[in-house]
């Protein structure tokens, strides 16, 4: 069963880890980032490398997130757009302060990434009774 955009949204802000796809050496990559929603987007850290460089390279990027419940189902939302690396000082003030902890890299994230949705969909996937 599909689900619209604003059940999309609601259901990611329940979630903290997702997968974030981008292209790196022209093959697609899926890498897992924790992450916040915020103003819409989609938001998560990470440091200097191959991941920030594919992730804010104005290329289109896709973002999924999903939840399983072994009794209920399960549900699954697809973000696509492009990403860009927060550089605003005014807009880096207010994501970091934001509850987005830098899982890994012993916290060293030190660059907020941030994905504009262009395209949001979402299926729900209901168990058999």
């Amino acid at each position: 069963m599909d689900i619209d955009a604003a059940e999309c949204q609601r259901l990611l802000r329940t979630v903290s880890v997702g997968r974030v796809g981008v292209t790196i050496d022209a093959l697609p990559a899926v890498l897992p980032v924790n992450f916040v929603v915020h103003n819409g987007g989609v938001l998560f850290r990470t440091v200097s490398g191959t991941k920030l460089e594919a992730a804010t390279s104005n290329a289109v990027v896709a973002f999924e997130a999903d939840s399983v419940d072994q009794a209920e189902g399960a549900w699954s939302v697809l973000v696509r757009g492009v990403a860009r690396e927060v550089t605003d000082a005014s807009d880096l003030e207010a994501v970091r302060s934001l509850p987005l902890e830098s899982w890994g890299f012993d916290g060293a994230a030190d660059h907020y990434v941030r994905v504009e949705p262009t395209l949001i969909t979402g299926r729900r996937i209901v168990r058999a009774a």
